[in-house]
Order: structure tokens, then C-alpha cells, then sequence
């Protein structure tokens, strides 16, 4: 049995205790500053978690954010952070003081993202560990999982695969297998930048093919469209996979990791319905981003959206629309605030 501290009582965090507790593991989900009234309705309401509309079990312990130093003073083996992406400066900043003169346990990263550090990418693992280390805090040892893997199916036990990467593949595989349970599936890579680039560019490609309804055709009724759209959103899949394979090898990764669950399978998952495919929907109707944004989904983060502009500068010094036509087509629309237009032609 090990303990498992999950940092992050939101849908996935949560969800992801799931499979830790049905393991025998010792399981406590710490709230973030931000999640103390969330988790005073949640156990308020008999530990019903509004986000994912199921009751957490209860060797579940989930604590407010004033417990984080008790909870974790008490000798994880195993730290997990179910943080946003926004949230990465904050976590580091609480592990550097709670860590400052002893042993960090092992990290493993439910977060996905990409950001741009000196004109250069930055998976979000390398940015955590640079946060550390400029707070001195240098032997650090951080996993990233990837795959398709949504967070309300985990916590309702649906058979669900996905890949815990880290350099050292040894470290990889003893978390894989702490994990590993009838229903949640892991399997471990040591190509770390394959899938954390792979899980976090795919919301981009998210948007592209939710937008395959709306582009498939100017010249058919909307019932029609409906039925048929398929043989667009198919040609923009294959389109997205080819491209993320350029763009993943681009970054020192490997092209066989996209074609695996963190390229291909967090693809199909993401676009059939969440977020991101929501507006790429929208975008493929003929609205800018901005009029999608404020008129559909005013209140939503939009991760592809977040990431196309983080990236955008950089991604067009290092490539043109001949080389990523849908990549930058999609970027370019979300940062110009311009109606998608794809070409075509240049598909491959």
C-alpha cells in the first residue's frame, strides 16, 4: 500500500482517486486555495461532487487547502497534481516551502499544456522543475500521464486506458503499477516530450475537427450536413495526426507516441464533445473566436484556445501553413480573430 496525496479536489483530481483507493492505497485530496466553498458543498452534500455527479467513497479523506503542510508532512510516497496549467507557479511555490529542507517524493502530473520559456517550448514538466530549481529545489523526479481519459468515465469505473511517461522509464513502470487496476489500464513510455506534447496540442487539433460539421460543405442543408459531415471529420483526424507527428519530432519527441493513446487516443476522445470540440463547432459555423467566445461559452476555459496563443509566435517562426495548414489555420484564426479558412490543398 502506498500514500498517495492528490493536490486538486476538481473533476479529474477527484477522479482520479478513484482508482488509487479501489488499489488499497492511502488516499487524501487537498483543495488549492481556490476550492475551500467547493469543498464545503461537497461534504455538505453527503462527499456528492458536483463536477463529476458521484458520491467519492468514503476512504476518499479530502482536506481544505490550511491542511496542505499536515497532509503532507505526513511522508507521501506519492504527490499528484491535479492543478490548471495556470496553476503550476502556485504549486511550485507550495512544494519549495514544504520541501525546502528535505526530500520531495516522486510528482506525477495530471496537468496538460505547453508554454514558451525564452522563445523557446517548455513542456509543463520542465517548467515545474524549473520553478524548483530556482527555488532550490533540484532532485526532482516528475511523471506526466496522457490518454484519453475523462474524468466523470474514470469515476464511474468505465474500462480506461492511458500512459505514465517520465525519462526514466524504470520510475515510469512503478508508477504504472501502483496504478494499474481491472478497469483503469496503464502502460508507461520514457518518450516524456511525445506525450506531453502529443496530450497538449491535441486540443488545438480538438477544435479542428469539432469544426468539421460547419466546414463540410457550403452547399447543403443543415439536415444534411448533419448526417454527412463524417467524411470531413475523418480527413481533418487523419490531417491532425499527420501533423502532430511533425510537430511532436519537431520537439526531440517520438512520432509513434502520437499514434498512440496520448496523440490518437486523447484526439478521439477530446473531439467528440468536450470543450474544445465545442468551439471548434462554433468556429465552424463562421464565428470568430471572440463572437464564440462571448455569445457561447463566455464562462469556459478553452484549452486549445489558451494554448494557440501561448504558442502561436512561436509556431509560426518555426513552420509556415504549407508545412502545418491545419495547426496554423486554426491558430491563426483563434489569434487573429478571423473566420476559419483551411487549405485544403495542402492537406497530406
Amino acid at each position: 500500500m502506498s500514500k498517495i496525496i492528490i493536490i486538486g479536489a476538481g473533476a479529474m483530481g477527484s477522479a482520479f482517486a478513484f482508482p488509487c483507493v479501489d488499489n488499497n492505497h492511502d488516499i487524501n485530496v487537498v483543495g488549492t486555495h481556490l476550492e475551500n466553498d467547493f469543498i464545503d458543498r461537497l461534504k455538505n452534500n453527503n462527499n456528492l461532487h458536483p463536477g463529476l455527479n458521484i458520491k467519492l467513497p468514503d476512504k476518499i479523506r479530502i482536506f481544505k487547502f490550511d491542511k496542505l503542510n499536515e497532509i503532507i508532512n505526513s511522508k507521501a510516497d506519492l504527490i499528484v497534481l491535479g492543478v490548471s496549467s495556470k496553476g503550476i507557479e502556485w504549486i511550485s511555490e507550495q512544494l519549495s516551502a514544504i520541501f525546502k529542507n528535505k526530500p520531495i517524493p516522486k510528482l506525477l502530473m495530471l496537468t496538460k499544456g505547453l508554454s514558451i520559456y525564452k522563445n523557446q517550448y517548455e513542456l509543463l514538466v520542465e517548467k515545474l522543475e524549473r520553478l524548483l530549481s530556482e527555488k532550490g529545489i533540484s532532485k526532482v523526479n516528475i511523471s506526466a500521464v496522457g490518454g484519453p481519459c475523462l474524468a466523470t468515465g474514470l469515476a464511474n469505473r468505465v474500462h480506461s486506458s492511458v500512459v505514465i511517461a517520465n525519462k526514466d522509464l524504470q520510475a515510469a513502470k512503478e508508477i504504472a503499477d501502483i496504478l494499474n487496476t481491472n478497469y483503469y489500464h496503464t502502460s508507461y513510455s520514457n518518450d516524456l516530450i511525445g506525450v506531453e506534447v502529443s496530450a497538449a496540442i491535441k486540443n488545438i487539433f480538438s477544435m479542428a475537427v469539432g469544426a468539421s460539421k460547419g466546414i463540410c460543405s457550403n452547399n447543403i442543408s443543415d439536415e444534411v450536413r448533419e448526417k454527412n459531415y463524417l467524411n470531413t471529420a475523418s480527413a481533418l483526424i487523419k490531417q491532425s495526426i499527420y501533423e502532430m507527428e511533425i510537430f511532436v519530432e519537431h520537439l526531440k519527441g517520438k512520432k509513434e507516441t502520437v499514434r498512440g493513446l496520448a496523440g490518437l487516443g486523447d484526439l478521439y476522445v477530446s473531439s467528440g464533445g468536450g470543450r474544445n470540440a465545442k468551439m471548434g463547432a462554433f468556429i465552424g459555423e463562421g464565428l470568430t473566436f471572440s463572437e464564440a467566445k462571448k455569445t457561447k461559452m463566455e464562462k469556459v476555459t478553452i484549452e486549445g484556445a489558451d494554448l494557440a496563443k501561448e504558442i502561436a509566435k512561436k509556431v509560426n517562426e518555426d513552420f509556415n501553413e504549407k508545412k502545418l495548414p491545419l495547426m496554423l489555420g486554426m491558430i491563426n484564426a483563434i489569434v487573429e480573430d478571423k473566420k476559419l479558412e483551411l487549405d485544403w490543398e495542402a492537406f497530406r
